[in-house]
């Protein structure tokens, strides 16, 4: 349809022609969302004429049809001023029920509006939500203004009647709750202060249907329980989105430490519990690490923690499944080899500070992925088996994958830099060492248990016979100067230290040398700051 055509239409017409207007132009862009930029001003001016439209209808049918009309036009980033304004969101905010800057409410009241509202009514609330979705995803203005109407405090009274929401209402106030504190990070402090944690968390549990048996032990879901629902898991997927935003920060006190370790084992729970989909089941495992990261370290002793299951004698009674489960996900995401940034640094890092905090799990996961040298044939990069993969990713282009992967075999030795040469070789480990300025050796600063890793016989027979750089035992090579005469060698060294010296002064390589504490330095200063053998004696 011709936008000037609709907007000259929209000026004349009745409520109900305006109406049908409207559904024409929804049916034929329903699906669009890529637009003609010359046409950028009558999307606006159509923005507007649909605002003052939804503001004289009074059925919910008109109110959804212009709702739609205004979530279309809210794809195109450039024709929000009308809506992105105080009015515009007051207005797609009441329709929301969310009753910005709302100081109290008669909870029950609301309640009980969900359960018998017709549902041509429930359509207009979701359609409200999506336009607010896509207006305070596309408009810094519409986010300021959502900021300075307290819209925040209308979505946690939506969120103190989860229980009797509609699904789609459910899932797009929770998704809104994201944006904004994604988007506008000043609001999560407000948001913890009405409690949005809490009330985030209780929806989690009712969604993921758990039932304690102990003070931070949930029952493990039931082998023969169907999986999660669809409707669930899109639900539980951005409550969880909403609390990685929101405890992005320090904890404040005890209550802030009680309700993160009840999220902790939530977490647990879901970790053991599987979708509709390995897909599915791997997004949730994701979001669920995502979230692990942001709470205090002592808190993940949750995780392995569940007196009435029970757990394995070698580990204290310390029960490993979720822990096992928290393995299988980061091997599933080394396989991948792609997207190793973001899909695989956060659970290598949760998995990382989970050792370094807690012996169990440390002890439990060197098991799995250091377990004790038999032979050294192969250099430590080369097969299939997870310490392979993760001494590759050591020398990986990728900063941040490099950092995570030294990190973690780092503390599953202990911090102890000889330990990790065993398993990784000098030549792997050297970024981690240098920025650890532990080149000349020793240990990290995190205090361990003294219990000593002991070495197969197998290890011990070739350990004399390891080349240290690379980490294994390398065959016997043919010596290149054995044939030379002394004029041969003298003459080859010179060469080396001319091209040493080119390349030196073209800056092309920096001679560096260590420093006697373990960092590195020039190397003209490290031979300057040499001790002198007879700085005792007179000089002639």
């Amino acid at each position: 349809m011709d936008l000037n055509n609709i907007l000259s239409q929209l000026q004349t017409t009745s409520e109900e022609d305006t109406d049908k207007l409207l559904q024409q132009y929804n049916a034929e862009n329903r699906n669009t969302f890529i637009f003609d930029p010359k046409e950028e001003a009558l999307r606006s001016r159509l923005c507007e004429s649909t605002l003052t439209a939804l503001r004289k209808q009074v059925q919910p049918s008109g109110q959804r049809t212009c709702l739609e009309t205004l979530r279309i036009l809210s794809r195109d980033k450039r024709a929000l001023t009308p809506v992105a304004t105080k009015e515009g969101i007051l207005l797609l905010g009441s329709l929301a029920r969310l009753q910005p800057k709302e100081d109290k409410g008669d909870i029950q009241t609301r309640a009980q509006e969900w359960t018998h509202s017709e549902e041509e009514e429930g359509r207009v609330v979701v359609e409200a939500l999506k336009c607010l979705c896509n207006v305070v995803f596309n408009s810094p203005a519409a986010q300021q203004v959502s900021v300075d109407l307290q819209l925040a405090r209308g979505l946690c009274a939506t969120l103190r009647t989860a229980r009797t929401w509609r699904h789609e209402v459910g899932l797009f106030t929770l998704r809104l709750i994201f944006l904004l504190s994604a988007l506008k990070p000043n609001v999560r402090g407000f948001l913890r202060e009405l409690h949005a944690v809490r009330l985030l968390t209780e929806m989690l549990e009712h969604t993921l249907d758990v039932r304690w048996i102990g003070p931070y032990e949930a029952a493990c879901p039931e082998p023969e329980a169907p999986p999660l629902s669809a409707h669930s898991i899109e639900q539980a997927m951005e409550a969880l989105k909403a609390l990685f935003n929101l405890t992005l920060t320090e904890p404040c006190g005890e209550e802030d430490n009680h309700q993160f370790r009840i999220i902790v084992a939530i977490q647990r729970h879901l970790l053991m519990m599987r979708m509709e989909t390995e897909e599915k089941t791997e997004e949730a495992h994701s979001h669920a690490v995502n979230l692990l990261n942001n709470l205090p370290q002592p808190c993940l002793d949750v995780l392995i923690n569940v007196p009435v299951q029970g757990g394995l004698e070698a580990y204290g009674g310390k029960n490993m499944d979720a822990v096992q489960v928290l393995l299988d996900f980061m091997e599933k995401r080394l396989n991948k080899s792609s997207n190793l940034k973001e899909g695989l640094t956060p659970v290598l890092s949760l998995l990382t500070e989970g050792s370094r905090h807690h012996r169990e799990i440390r002890k439990y996961i060197k098991a799995q992925v250091l377990p004790p040298l038999k032979d050294a044939k192969n250099r430590p990069e080369v097969g299939n088996t997870i310490r392979n993969k993760l001494v590759r990713l050591m020398t990986h282009v990728d900063i941040g994958v490099k950092q995570a992967a030294a990190e973690f075999l780092f503390v599953l030795c202990k911090e102890n830099v000889d330990n990790l040469l065993k398993y990784t070789g000098y030549g792997n480990a050297a970024g981690l060492l240098a920025a650890r300025e532990l080149l000349a050796g020793g240990r990290g600063e995190t205090q361990y248990s003294d219990d000593e890793d002991s070495d197969t016989e197998e290890y011990k027979s070739v350990k004399p016979f390891i080349n240290p750089i690379t980490g294994h035992v390398e065959k016997p090579m043919p010596n290149p100067i054995e044939e030379m005469t002394e004029e041969q060698k003298e003459y080859e060294a010179q060469q080396l230290v001319k091209m040493f010296d080119q390349l030196s002064r073209r800056s092309v390589i920096r001679p560096m040398g260590v420093r006697p504490d373990g960092t590195l330095a020039p190397l003209e200063e490290t031979l300057s700051n040499l001790p002198e053998e007879n700085s005792g004696s007179d000089s002639d």
